[in-house]
């Protein structure tokens, strides 16, 4: 009877053994008595109880890793890389899952030996860079990763899906001359730029000096033309006056000395009012009166002659 439940037993165990359940992105690799046999899909699957064996369950997801290291440029300066990868397998072909099952003793041996692919071909190519190209290379190392590593990982059956550089920092003496440099081009910019400034606010005030000189010149210049019109005309309304006068004078038979005795008068009572205490010496005889009058009249005269020869 117990002999009845032991074969029971086995025949139950054998039965469930023979039901494998692979998860979804997943794929088993059966191998018989160590040699591959064929790949279970996802879902619920039979194999041969005892014989068949599951020898490793590949993922096709996507996966990630984070690293960080040291890489020294060409000057000898060191430089620490941030940065993440992620990869897959190539594609889900029995042979590429065979490649991915059989190329490595396990998961570990293989994920070293992309790390240190990745991270030795970064450093080669940063042995060849000075350090202050390092930072404005980040696209340029992704881009020389990617064509290096493609090759290599697709023997692996796997494919670099992406490669990121999350940061790039130097020693600390280095960061502090980084500083040190971008703050003394900040200040050499800004001093040209005050330069400059400075340059555009002299010569715009030079230039306003100058269109101020202009206008006040112009305008001095007009004035003088209308002061010398004024005068002109305040001369030749006089001699008008005057020939008036002396003709009505003559007219009514009297002395025309008394004209000249009334603008004497009016000439010392304006320079009376307007000497402002200076000593002024007139010669008040007839005779200095009459030749003072002439004199103003002939060169009325000669105004008025210049005038008419300018407007003809």
């Amino acid at each position: 009877m117990y002999t009845n439940y032991i074969l029971v037993f086995i025949a139950l165990v054998i039965l469930f053994s023979s039901f494998v359940t692979v998860r979804q992105g997943t794929i088993a690799v059966v191998t018989i008595f160590g040699k591959y046999r064929r790949l279970l899909k996802p879902g619920l699957n039979m194999k041969i109880p005892l014989i068949e064996v599951i020898h490793s369950r590949v993922s096709i997801q996507n996966r990630s890793v984070e690293l960080e290291f040291q890489a020294v440029t060409i000057d000898q300066a060191n430089v620490y890389f941030k940065s993440m990868v992620l990869y897959s397998v190539n594609n889900p072909d029995e042979e590429t899952i065979k490649n991915v099952a059989f190329k490595f003793i396990n998961e570990q041996n293989f994920m070293q030996a992309l790390i240190r692919t990745i991270e030795g071909t970064i450093r080669s190519f940063v042995a060849s860079k000075k350090q202050s190209e390092v930072l404005s290379l980040r696209k340029d190392i992704v881009d020389h990763v990617k064509d290096q590593i493609d090759t290599v990982l697709e023997s692996w059956g796997y494919h670099l899906q992406d490669l990121q550089i999350n940061d790039i920092t130097f020693d600390e003496v280095i960061l502090t001359s980084m500083s040190r440099v971008v703050a003394s081009n900040n200040l050499k910019a800004a001093a040209e730029n005050e330069g400059q400034a400075l340059l555009i606010t002299k010569t715009k005030a030079a230039e306003a000096d100058g269109n101020a000189i202009k206008i006040a010149a112009n305008a001095e210049r007009e004035a003088a033309q209308l002061r010398g019109q004024g005068i002109a005309l305040f001369r030749e309304e006089v001699a008008k006056g005057m020939t008036h006068a002396a003709k009505e004078m003559q007219t009514a038979d009297l002395d025309t000395s008394v004209i000249l005795f009334t603008m004497w008068t009016e000439a010392i009572k304006h320079f009376a009012e307007n000497g402002n205490g200076n000593v002024i010496f007139l010669d008040g005889s007839s005779d200095g009166m009459k030749r003072t009058m002439e004199q103003m009249m002939s060169i009325n005269v000669m105004d008025t002659i210049t005038d008419k020869k300018k407007k003809s």
